[in-house]
């Protein structure tokens, strides 16, 4: 899996004119999901996107997570993360995940952030217009098979 964690003021995804999604405070999630991702990959990938602290503290250090101060969370699948841009100057996405599977993937992974937060998503496979205020900006990129 590829996840990019974006710290947000607020966010919100639009499908055909039609907010479907909106955050205030909180995590945006852009998610791809690769063909060899396995439950191990989902495992982790949630554990570290609840757990990872780049939220400012009262000394505004980034020691606080998304869940200690009760954020919530964006989430969009992303096949694009996947992208090759080796050859030529089109990008092939033959390294991302089927339809069928990545689309499961994506809903097991924001049924598991929302055992511990508020979770929001786009629709799996739409034209989604997503729009945010990137607080800091803070931007993360995780990498599940890099860990």
């Amino acid at each position: 899996m590829k996840v990019v964690i974006q710290r947000v003021s607020e966010a919100s995804v639009t499908i055909d004119e039609k907010i479907v999604g909106q955050i205030g405070k909180g995590l945006m999630l852009l998610v791809g999901v690769g063909p060899e991702d396995t439950q191990e990959d989902l495992d982790y990938a949630v554990r570290k996107v609840v757990n990872m602290r780049i939220f400012s503290d009262a000394d505004d250090k980034m020691n606080l997570s998304v869940q200690d101060i009760k954020g919530s969370i964006l989430s969009i699948s992303q096949f694009t993360l996947y992208g090759d841009t080796k050859k030529g100057n089109r990008p092939a996405f033959t390294g991302a995940a089927k339809p069928d599977m990545a689309s499961d993937f994506y809903d097991q992974f924001n049924a598991a952030l929302a055992e511990y937060l508020p979770v929001e998503k786009g629709i799996f496979g739409a034209d989604m217009k997503v729009s945010l205020v990137n607080d800091g900006p803070v931007t993360i990129i995780l990498d599940t098979k890099n860990r």
